[in-house]
């Protein structure tokens, strides 16, 4: 079962960043040659003949996954970036964090009205990054045809912040 093999190239961190908090450390499975070409191909496939044209993610993690899902669907990829890291113009969402805000920018220019976006990241925990990215690209007129997600963490119930949204995570917690 291919989820088994990746979970096992998933380390758990206790007490990371903070206590309490049990980190999913997916640098082991990065730095797998199979696991990550499995982790792409089963965060990819359901959207195959989706008619993608752009796959955008959020910084840091969502680059790793977003930029090889993009290659997967032959399309380009839409950085999101924290607050100051793109020159303007940009269009900007701040949102709360379980310890306090947050702050996500986007180029302007960086999809065109109806361009067919799939978002992309890590992990979809409360889901309160994933829908600030979602808000953004629908702001430049984007149609967000999904999310996919390596890791979801169930029992945080983040697919609640993106109603009507398709998510796809092939490992679940």
């Amino acid at each position: 079962m291919p989820t088994k093999q990746l979970k096992a190239l998933i380390r758990d961190v206790p007490d990371f960043p903070k206590p309490g908090i049990l980190f999913k450390d997916i640098t082991p499975l990065l730095r797998d040659p199979a696991g990550l070409a499995l982790a792409v191909e089963l965060m990819a496939n359901p959207f195959r003949g989706a008619g993608i044209t752009a796959v955008a993610g959020a910084e840091s993690r969502g680059f790793i996954f977003g930029t090889a899902v993009a290659q997967a669907l032959s399309c380009g990829f839409v950085p999101i970036r924290k607050k100051s890291k793109l020159p303007p113009p940009v269009k900007s969402v701040t949102y709360a964090l379980e310890y306090g805000t947050d702050t996500l920018e986007i180029r302007d220019d960086a999809v065109r009205a109806g361009q067919r976006v799939l978002m992309v990241d890590d992990l979809l925990a409360t889901g309160g990054t994933m829908a600030a990215c979602v808000q953004l690209m629908k702001s430049l007129g984007a149609e967000v045809v999904g999310a996919t997600v390596l890791i979801e963490l169930v029992a945080l119930q983040g697919r609640k912040a993106l109603p009507g949204l398709e998510v796809h995570a092939p490992i679940t917690y």
